[in-house]
């Protein structure tokens, strides 16, 4: 599509709720009235309408030791209950839980019943090993249904858990281990990866070599019955110690604020960082936003979320937020290429998926493969779409309504972090007149603002400033994991302790929409001009030949920073060598200005991402700036990076 029908197709669509939609959604416009008139009695209500209590909370917030919060002071209540028992108890007991897809076309049906007995054998497992209240258990597992089981019984036992991404290498499971001081570990004996077995209790073993390491048991799952070390003192098969267990298992209340998981991000000091969430105020959040922005009504809706457990929104939009609503969903194993691309169409049809949640990296993806594929399967169930992770140029998120979407269904453009545990600013379905592109505003019970480089608010359209939060909010991390200094310096001290800096830069539009902009250090400062990478990337992608393509600043002796890009043609472009480049830094500097037309493009065969689909600027970064190039491990395929080196010393040579 070229620029000009892109913006005269903007102009065409109508993107305000359909009536019908509105009629039946769970987010109001009052929401947004009752948050602002009362923000405690708002959240006060979200947690007691939407978790089941054991003891009711005496205090909504406790801000007193700001920056760390306290929320529903003296309540107690279990997640595993509120994702599990209570539903059975509820008489929802065969309702699907999880329509399990396995990568080889494997599958299984868990109902909520059977969830409850899985759980329960789960958590009786992890307490004959000794496991107790606050101790950490370290997860390294594959998208398989033994992972939910493990998560849910590390909650109903009050042991935090910590999932590490099954993309992780073994130096990075140490360190995290380590940090966590985690004295078991569950984990596979390997996963299922584009139809072959790849390792994961190797690594475990590498892992916890080292001296310093807390592990005294490791349980594995056999999945892709794979030879593996073996210690009889140390390692137990799951189907030996979890399938002799007693199904039953009583879920004890815990204190609203007792940690719930520690998820590691990385940090720009390279160690990484333990965010830690607690137990009410985390589900809550969750459950509230999986409610109102997926507008997810269990008795009729299956839902779908493809993150993996490893991160974050696997976590919330996965585990915690749909179960605790009662939810029917999908739990998918693969890659949406194997075995073949239409994959994940196949399963959305064969499930009759209503809600898919996904990543803008996965969506260019399905743009680069083309429309045809989506098209062979019925996609008519899909009445909700919700995209996560980085912002989605306008380009991306047309294809994504028109081609997954039958141009009707809304979508919610998502942002939130690992330490924010939900949802945070995100179009409201049925509510929200929606902007292409664009997260819009903050949902009923946050409140967000974009400050100057001086700390001051502003509401300027088209300027670029500092993403802020100026409340606390039920889901916010609680801090890092055995660093509170740390925690403080990170977050709330580059404007002073009222603001919780989140990394990110933003604009606003002429209609006070906010636009996010990726991290500030993502952020270019060329000649004084501050230029946003994603916005750059954005106007490659709308170019007919781009399918994707990344952005990053180097340092320039001249102009302080330059822009230098990665691009990937579409399939059928033809590379035209330095002509392409022309046409392409001509074409930045007709959409966004002169001063953004790149210094350097490099047209490559792949980015290098990590198993999740994110990019990995940094070492863009390196290679752009002629430096070593930093690790690489937790890409997906390493060897990327040598095929980019190896076409910027042709560049240099021409």
């Amino acid at each position: 599509m070229s620029d000009d029908s892109l913006s005269s197709h903007l102009h065409e669509m109508d993107l305000s709720p359909a009536a019908e939609f509105t009629a039946q959604a769970n987010g109001t416009a009052q929401m947004y009235d009752d948050a602002e008139a009362d923000h405690e009695g708002f959240w006060a209500a979200q947690a007691r309408e939407r978790l089941t209590w054991a003891t009711d909370f005496e205090q909504t917030l406790d801000w007193s030791g700001a920056p760390f919060a306290k929320w529903y002071v003296g309540g107690t209540l279990n997640v595993a209950y509120n994702c599990v028992d209570r539903h059975v108890e509820a008489g929802h007991g065969d309702r699907v839980a999880i329509h399990f897809e396995g990568e080889r076309g494997d599958t299984r049906t868990i109902t909520y019943a059977d969830l409850q007995k899985e759980v329960a054998k789960a958590a009786n497992a992890l307490e004959s090993l000794g496991v107790s209240t606050g101790d950490r258990v370290a997860i390294y597992m594959p998208m398989i249904p033994e992972t939910v089981f493990t998560m849910l019984a590390c909650a109903r036992i009050g042991a935090p858990h910590s999932v590490i991404f099954g993309g992780f290498s073994a130096e990075a499971l140490h360190t995290r281990i380590a940090d966590a001081e985690a004295r078991v570990v569950v984990t596979t004996d390997g996963q299922w990866r584009r139809g072959k077995a790849a390792p994961l209790k190797a690594a475990v073993v590498a892992a916890i070599a080292h001296d310093d390491s807390p592990v005294e048991k490791v349980l594995v799952v056999k999945r892709t019955d794979s030879e593996v070390e073996w210690d009889d003192q140390r390692d137990v098969w799951w189907h030996d110690l979890v399938e002799a267990q007693s199904d039953t298992h009583e879920a004890r209340p815990m204190d609203s604020e007792h940690p719930l998981f520690i998820l590691y991000t990385s940090g720009t000091t390279g160690k990484p960082k333990g965010i830690f969430h607690t137990t009410g105020g985390y589900l809550t959040h969750a459950a509230y936003t999986n409610a109102v922005v997926h507008d997810l009504h269990p008795e009729t809706d299956v839902y779908w979320c493809t993150a993996d457990v490893g991160w974050v929104t696997g976590h919330s939009y996965i585990v915690y937020g749909p179960l605790a609503n009662g939810a029917t969903q999908v739990l998918y194993e693969g890659t949406p290429d194997s075995p073949h691309q239409g994959r994940w169409w196949e399963i959305v049809e064969k499930y009759k998926v209503s809600i898919l949640y996904t990543a803008p990296t996965a969506i260019r993806t399905f743009m680069k493969w083309g429309a045809d594929i989506p098209a062979k399967s019925d996609l008519s169930s899909i009445r909700v779409l919700g995209s996560v992770g980085e912002p989605i140029n306008p380009e991306a998120w047309l294809w994504y309504r028109k081609h997954i979407g039958g141009d009707r269904a809304p979508i919610v453009d998502t942002w939130w972090q690992t330490e924010t545990g939900a949802i945070m600013i995100s179009p409201l379905p049925g509510v929200t007149t929606l902007e292409p592109g664009s997260a819009q505003r903050p949902i009923p019970g946050i409140s967000a603002e974009i400050l100057d480089d001086d700390g001051q608010p502003f509401t300027e359209p088209e300027k670029v400033g500092y993403l802020v939060l100026t409340k606390p909010w039920p889901g916010m991390l609680r801090g890092i994991w055995g660093d509170p200094d740390r925690y403080r310096e990170t977050y709330w001290s580059r404007f002073g302790p009222k603001y919780y800096f989140a990394g990110d830069g933003a604009k606003y539009d002429a209609k006070g929409n906010i636009w996010l902009l990726g991290r500030v250090d993502d952020v270019m400062n060329v000649s004084g001009h501050r230029l946003s990478t994603a916005e750059i990337e954005s106007a490659l992608v709308s170019h007919p030949s781009v399918a994707e393509a990344a952005v990053v600043g180097a340092a320039d002796e001249t102009t302080g920073q330059a822009v230098c890009a990665f691009v990937i043609l579409r399939g059928e472009a033809v590379d035209h060598g330095e002509e392409t480049v022309q046409e392409l830094r001509n074409h930045v500097a007709q959409e966004i200005g002169p001063i953004a037309k790149p210094r350097q493009i490099m047209i490559v065969p792949e980015l290098p991402k990590t198993r999740s689909g994110k990019i990995m600027r940094r070492l863009l970064k390196d290679v752009a700036e002629n430096r070593e190039v930093g690790d690489v491990t937790t890409l997906a395929d390493s060897s990327v990076m040598s095929l980019i080196q190896q076409g910027m010393s042709a560049d240099s040579a021409d």
